[in-house]
């Protein structure tokens, strides 16, 4: 199993909006880096939602229930299909985030304009816990 964060704007698709439709298709990614992410997820993946904007943190995690296809006219985008598996037990925060040496490295922090990038088994961990709701 891989895991992943996705970003998403709250007052356009929120964590509780996802959990009200039980799934979702994560489609609209317009960047060529964050749509070989979504190339690369398999069923089973786990990703982090987190919401930019103002808030700022990741609230919950999905589950991949469907791997890549494409999204749009452009063969150059794709969509993935989610669906929630569980809040996390407090919204982890991006000042939080930037100061645990633990996350040093990751992804979001290095690129923040990446809509999809890939978490490492520690970051995961770092940020989840083990238990990584549900």
């Amino acid at each position: 199993m891989a895991y992943w964060l996705l970003k998403t704007e709250p007052d356009s698709y929120s964590w509780t909006d996802l959990v009200r439709d039980g799934a979702a298709e994560w489609d609209g990614v317009r960047n060529h880096a964050a749509a070989a992410h979504l190339r690369a997820m398999r069923p089973g993946d786990r990703a982090l939602i987190y919401h930019s904007g103002a808030e700022k943190a990741a609230v919950g995690v999905a589950e991949v229930t469907r791997a890549a296809r494409k999204d749009g006219a452009d063969g150059n985008w794709v969509s993935v299909a989610i669906r929630p598996v569980g809040p996390l037990p407090v919204p982890v925060t991006l000042t939080t985030m930037r100061a645990d040496a633990a996350l040093a490295t990751m992804a979001m922090l290095r690129q923040p304009r990446l809509s999809v990038s890939p978490v490492s088994d520690a970051e995961w961990a770092a940020i989840a816990g083990d238990g990584a709701a549900g």
